[in-house]
């Protein structure tokens, strides 16, 4: 009998489960009464509604939710633009030199975000950056790029130069030939970006905690965790989560088939 296709189906639903339950947990939580202590395991008796108006209602959704929007979408911009324009030239120059940029922009993903936080909390003081759109803007951009132009480096490196070379016959600049002749090419591979930046974007913690104090200017993460204090309401929690996580798993559906597409053509051969 070959168990070894078992052991991957047992493998296989053991991840399934894994990643399953925290959200079937969540759902379930969602629609219990505030005071149901219950096990978070058990269905609800009756299915109510009330988490939801509570969260939208009395929380300050929508609130938070536009300033997550807003943020995500011009953060996202910075790393889309800066970083398939420096994927551009980093795999045309495509020696060593380039490649330890790769590497070194690499290496700052290793640096813990609040490692950083008192020195980059100062600066926003002096610049006036804090409980401001474009302090976080940029921060959460900055962090981002790096696996951004990692990615649009590999990718366009599969382009032929050639392109190029031809574009230049005809009388194109760098610019030029990379909007008209590079940048449609890119569609694939920025989908794959857009999800992996624009998620981690979407749900950043520690930069809206520090830098966006103001009770107006709140992202969904800081939204969700005021529902933790000294009388913690976990079903209200709950239906504020899912709710905030519904733009995101959204946007995720509508990129997915570019996503695995991107994903595939950009690693690393």
């Amino acid at each position: 009998m070959p168990w070894k296709p078992i052991l991957w189906y047992l493998a296989s639903l053991v991840i399934v489960c894994f990643h399953t339950f925290p959200i079937y947990i969540t759902v379930v939580a969602s629609f219990k009464n505030i005071r149901d202590l219950s096990s978070k395991w058990t269905l609800p008796n009756q299915i109510l509604l009330e988490n939801y108006e509570a969260a939208i209602h009395d929380g300050g959704f929508y609130s938070a939710l536009s300033n997550t929007v807003i943020i995500t979408a011009f953060a996202m911009l910075i790393v889309i633009v800066v970083g398939a324009m420096t994927g551009y030239v980093l795999s045309r120059l495509n020696n060593r030199i380039s490649n330890f940029i790769v590497l070194a922009t690499l290496g700052v993903m290793m640096v813990p975000t609040i490692s950083l936080i008192v020195p980059l909390y100062r600066i926003m003081m002096v610049v006036g950056g804090i409980n401001t759109y474009w302090a976080v803007v940029i921060l959460a951009a900055t962090y981002q790029l790096p696996i951004a132009v990692f990615i649009y480096t590999n990718f366009i490196k599969t382009i032929p130069a050639a392109l190029d070379e031809a574009a230049e016959i005809d009388g194109c600049r760098p610019v030029s030939t990379f909007v008209r002749i590079i940048l449609p090419q890119l569609g694939p591979v920025t989908s794959t970006v857009t999800i992996l930046t624009g998620v981690k974007i979407f749900n950043e913690y520690v930069f809206a905690l520090y830098f966006l104090q103001s009770g107006d200017m709140r992202m969904i993460t800081t939204y969700v965790s005021s529902f933790f204090n000294e009388v913690s309401y976990i079903n209200q929690a709950s239906a504020a989560a899912l709710l905030g996580a519904l733009p995101i798993v959204t946007v995720y559906i509508l990129l997915q088939k570019w996503f695995v597409a991107g994903a595939m053509d950009s690693s690393v051969k």
